[in-house]
């Protein structure tokens, strides 16, 4: 059996694939070794994988996970799959590869992350040739779940969200300043604690606020990182995640005037990444 992750920061998504043909799915929370050591991987997937899953049965895993970039951020990964998954042949990649290969396959193209964070590369159709360094939930990610999130918390404790808006964020969250400062910097996993808020953009993309902030965000992420690439406009923009599929009509019309034709938009790679290892082994 091969087992495949697409990990986020917030959410890992599995398939397990059997004979090469039945795909099966589930779910753990997300594993960024930013925020989470070999130990707390552990821990989380002893507790979080079906007690159905034969782990010894499991000869290849495939993790792509957010973060995963430098040779101890690697190791964190690797030493946890191997110490649950003991009879594997792992292999762990950062989650910009995964979006490649899910988005072009083996062509060559242009491939982004919009999710709880972001991130973006240049594909020759094997291997990332070029990033531009986002930056992270701290410095960057602009256009991510977690800036608009942070956006909408500036607004809302600033008083400079719109009254009826106001209104409604303090009654969907219930929070104020001092549970949300309490969560941002007495709790782990503050990124996704502010990317959960991106939804309060969604559920009221209908209101001219919402929409500004929401092209605003995307602007500043063409403009900060995509524009940052030689010749960007001669690449079709292709995207993953939940942010980007959820306001795909806003990103499409922000990718448009900078000039930059949109092809493929996809909430989640987990499939497309499949049929690429499944094509590989054919």
């Amino acid at each position: 059996m091969i087992l495949i992750a697409d990990g986020g920061s917030t959410k890992t998504t599995w398939c397990v694939v059997e004979a090469h043909t039945s795909r099966s799915f589930f779910h753990t929370e997300g594993y960024n070794p930013e925020f989470i050591d070999t130990l707390g991987i552990i821990a989380s997937l002893q507790q979080n994988l079906p007690t159905t899953l034969a782990t010894a049965a499991i000869t290849e895993v495939h993790y792509y996970g957010a973060s995963v970039v430098s040779a101890l951020q690697v190791a964190t990964v690797v030493n946890a799959m191997q110490a649950v998954f003991t009879q594997a042949r792992v292999f762990v990649g950062h989650d910009l590869l995964a979006a490649a290969r899910a988005l072009l396959g083996q062509e060559p193209g242009f491939a982004a992350i919009l999710g709880t964070g972001t991130n973006s590369c240049v594909y020759d159709g094997a291997r990332i040739t070029h990033n531009v360094d986002s930056l992270g939930y701290f410095l960057g990610d602009e256009g991510s779940g977690a800036f608009l999130g942070k956006a909408l918390l500036r607004d809302y404790l600033r008083g400079q969200m719109p009254a009826r808006l106001e209104g409604e964020f303090r009654t969907t969250y219930n929070m104020e300043r001092e549970a949300i400062m309490d969560r941002l910097y007495n709790h782990p996993f503050p990124n996704r604690f502010v990317a959960s808020f991106a939804k309060f953009a969604y559920d009221h993309s209908s209101a001219t606020y919402c929409q500004q902030l929401v092209a605003e965000a995307f602007d500043l992420f063409f403009r900060n990182i995509i524009t940052q690439y030689p010749a960007y406009q001669a690449y079709t923009f292709n995207c993953v995640g939940s942010v980007g599929y959820s306001f795909r009509d806003a990103l499409t019309q922000v990718a448009t005037a900078h000039g930059m034709a949109v092809g493929k938009i996809i909430r989640a790679p987990i499939d497309d990444l499949v049929s690429y290892h499944l094509a590989a082994v054919s």
